[in-house]
């Protein structure tokens, strides 16, 4: 069983001079949390340029479903490589795109012979999925939530409303996008408690939104992630989705499931939104779709799916490569990551809550399989948030060698990669108790 392994200062002399050249070279705009300069990485592992040695509870941002460089999927990619790279499925055909598509719309939780559009992104299958809805329902306005992020690119960012600066002199964005109060039960917006609120974020839409500032007859399109993810890891009450899907279907309104991050059995089912019994009408795709390689699909049902030739498209989206990827991952995640993730899962929940009753800023402890949060307060009564304390935790963490991530104002997310072990859970769980040991010495 490895453990961390710090032999230097973080970070250390060679770490220091990538980083010196990075600011030199490299957009600002990038986040980089700590100065972590990877080398190489294996399962849940990972190994900076001064051989110091990391658990990764990031997987890449919920990204390398299967862990760093499985074997199988570096397996599919090596002999990929060796026949084809590149040949642009928006003007040829190729093997693994069609037989991705073609999986991919077996495994969708969508209906009427399910199609598939590939992209390189998460925020370039959001842009596709808000094109398609515009374009087959020929309506104008959008409804999208506070707190969610669904891409930084223009349409995507129109419908994010997650921080303020990530939109701050980019105005204006794409018009007609309206946002309304996600359910966050921990913090409700309209300041009442769940179950007798009578889901007053569903209801909100159609009073006051529908009353008095747009028609429903026309929006085009709901989006919305089955758990906000970059919002702050914010599961639902079970009925939501369900009555935003009953709303949605009153009034001819396409429901689009943003399973970005969410999605690829991360929460011990493929999709998120089957743990509440929901079909959407458009699914987003990315981050572990293909183990960290590039690769985003938008899939819909071939009714909607009716847009003609020409009126969208990717030069690399479904990438033989990635797709290949994809394909090797699906199967890892049907034959047994999806029910490691629900198991693992329950063990860090459990871990946590347990920690949760030592230590009192430790507000609110949420998730589904493996991904989970912890909402840091400065105290339980007045839930406070404490987003300064949040950050040292993910530092204090780092320099203990546990990577971790935040979302949210105040939350630390734990998304490790499905192939995470009892032992790696444990470990995890050992080292971010200790982290809020020293800090609340």
């Amino acid at each position: 069983m490895k453990t961390p392994l710090i032999r230097t200062p973080l970070p250390g002399p060679k770490a220091l001079e990538f980083i010196r050249k990075d600011s030199e070279l490299v957009s600002p705009s990038y986040t980089r949390v700590y100065p972590l300069v990877v080398q190489e990485a294996k399962g849940l592992w990972v190994q900076d340029v001064d051989n110091n040695r990391f658990l990764d509870f990031t997987a890449g941002i919920a990204v390398n479903a299967t862990g760093h460089c499985h074997p199988e999927v570096v397996r599919a990619i090596q002999d990929q490589a060796a026949k084809l790279i590149h040949m642009s499925g928006t003007d040829f055909y190729y093997p693994p795109q069609i037989i991705l598509a073609q999986k991919l719309a077996g495994i969708s939780n969508t209906s009427g012979g399910a199609k598939v559009f590939f992209a390189n992104s998460g925020a370039e299958a959001v842009e596709a999925a808000f094109k398609l809805a515009r374009h087959h329902t020929r309506r104008a306005i959008t409804i999208a939530f506070f707190g969610a992020f669904h891409g930084r690119t223009m349409g995507a960012l129109s419908l994010t409303a997650s921080k303020a600066y990530q939109k701050k002199h980019f105005h204006p964005f794409v018009p007609g996008v309206i946002h309304a109060p996600y359910p966050n039960c921990y913090r409700c917006p309209f300041g009442l408690r769940h179950p007798s609120c009578s889901l007053a974020c569903v209801r909100w839409i159609e009073d006051p939104i529908f009353r008095t500032s747009v028609s429903p007859e026309e929006v085009a399109a709901i989006f919305v992630e089955p758990i906000q993810g970059e919002g702050g890891y914010i599961v639902p009450p079970a009925e939501f989705h369900v009555e935003l899907a009953r709303l949605a279907k009153k009034y001819g309104i396409l429901l689009v499931a943003d399973e970005i991050q969410s999605g690829m059995g991360r929460t011990g089912k493929m999709f998120a939104m089957e743990h509440f019994g929901v079909e959407p009408d458009i699914l987003a795709l990315a981050k572990g779709i293909a183990s960290g390689m590039p690769l985003g699909a938008m899939i819909a049902g071939g009714n909607l799916m009716d847009w003609p030739a020409g009126s969208h498209a990717s030069t690399f989206g479904g990438n033989p490569v990635s797709c290949s990827a994809a394909l090797a991952t699906i199967r890892l995640l049907e034959t047994g990551l999806i029910e490691n993730a629900r198991i693992r899962g329950h063990q860090l929940m459990a871990g946590l809550r347990e920690i949760q009753k030592r230590f009192e800023c430790m507000g609110e402890v949420r998730g589904k399989g493996l991904m989970v949060g912890v909402e840091f307060v400065e105290d339980r009564i007045s839930r406070q948030i404490a987003p300064d304390l949040r950050d040292r935790v993910v530092q204090g963490a780092f320099r203990q060698g546990l990577l971790l991530l935040g979302c949210g104002e105040s939350t630390v997310r734990f998304c490790p990669a499905l192939t995470i072990s009892a032992e790696e859970v444990d470990t995890g769980l050992s080292i971010f108790e200790d982290t809020l040991d020293r800090i609340n010495r």
